[in-house]
């Protein structure tokens, strides 16, 4: 087996932890693993597979001196640094994998999650981007669906941890504080209906992110999605009630069966048991969660579901780390 070098751009942030801690959990076969951060954090050291490795700058002179020693980097460090560094990498031979917002709905640029779209990773041009977290584990649960199906319409309501808005995010719910500092108003004991900025239609960012972006994984312009996207107290675990309106008759045998055996997923549908996902229960853990399936009667064909994922994981590293292994090792 061919062994790989690998950067990590961001690596002493929350993301940039988890990339380090899946990559040994998923034992890939790194040789050299180059840790890029800011200047404040250059010179830390951070253990990774035994060894200690000391965190570098991120300057374009030490990105160029590791010309042709890098075949890919993980990027986790916001959208201006992955629109400047991002192409110095492809330029000394390196493959990125981009968690920032900046190149996902670039043209030339592959949206990928391994097992919605695993074909569209082989067509990258050195940058491949890693989709936005609420929608990696939507279109996770709707891809089997899209497949048997076809579907028309979505209707997307999230209920996102705080740990997607970052270590302030967590900081504003762990002190409950009454003065955050990053969210609008206190996390603590609330929901928020507001998570990114607001456009001029009155939908944020992260709404039209999920609305496009799922159009693109699934290679569809046509499907007619909305969103309400909302922060609720939660550290850890996106949580989605996701409505599905779809192109043919369905029966609730039929959609437990598409979504049960399908890659990825694990179904928790029991609810005389009290069985379904828990953002509780899917933290640390790679696999997105279903349940609560039942046949929506206000339309012809379609369904309710409830779908669950720790977004630092699957939202992020994990993702990440899988679309390197399809490029290692091919679709299983």
């Amino acid at each position: 087996m061919n062994r790989i070098n690998i950067a990590i751009v961001g690596a002493t942030g929350m993301v940039g932890n988890k990339f380090l801690e899946v990559i040994e959990e998923h034992n890939l076969p790194v040789d050299n693993c180059y840790l890029f951060a800011s200047g404040k954090s250059a010179g830390k050291v951070v253990k990774f597979f035994g060894k200690d490795n000391v965190v570098l700058e991120l300057t374009p002179k030490n990105v160029l001196d590791l010309e042709g020693k890098i075949d890919y980097a993980l990027f986790s460090a916001g959208g201006a640094v992955s629109k400047e560094y991002a192409p110095l990498f492809v330029k000394i031979g390196a493959t990125v994998v981009d968690n920032s917002s900046y190149w996902r709905m670039h043209d030339d640029v592959p949206l990928v999650v391994p097992e919605v779209n695993p074909d569209d990773a082989f067509l990258n041009h050195g940058i491949i981007a890693n989709p936005n977290c609420s929608t990696i584990q939507a279109v996770v649960a709707l891809k089997p669906l899209y497949d048997k199906y076809g579907i028309t319409r979505i209707v997307y309501s999230t209920y996102q941890a705080v740990s997607g808005a970052g270590v302030f995010g967590v900081e504003d719910l762990k002190t409950e504080t009454k003065e955050p500092k990053k969210f609008a108003h206190p996390i603590a004991y609330n929901v928020l209906p507001h998570i990114d900025v607001f456009e001029e239609d009155g939908y944020t960012k992260e709404e039209h992110k999920m609305i496009d972006e799922t159009r693109k994984i699934l290679h569809d312009t046509t499907l007619r999605i909305t969103a309400t996207t909302v922060r609720v107290p939660v550290y850890y675990g996106h949580s989605e009630s996701i409505n599905v309106e779809f192109k043919r008759d369905c029966t609730l045998d039929g959609i437990l069966d598409a979504l049960g055996n399908f890659k990825g997923l694990v179904l928790q549908d029991d609810v005389k048991h009290a069985i379904y996902p828990l953002p509780i229960y899917a933290e640390e853990r790679d696999e997105v969660f279903v349940g609560r399936v039942r046949i929506d009667d206000s339309i012809k064909s379609g369904i309710n579901m409830w779908v669950v994922a720790d977004n630092i994981r699957k939202g992020a590293a994990t993702n990440a780390v899988q679309i390197v292994e399809l490029l290692l090792y091919g679709k299983n």
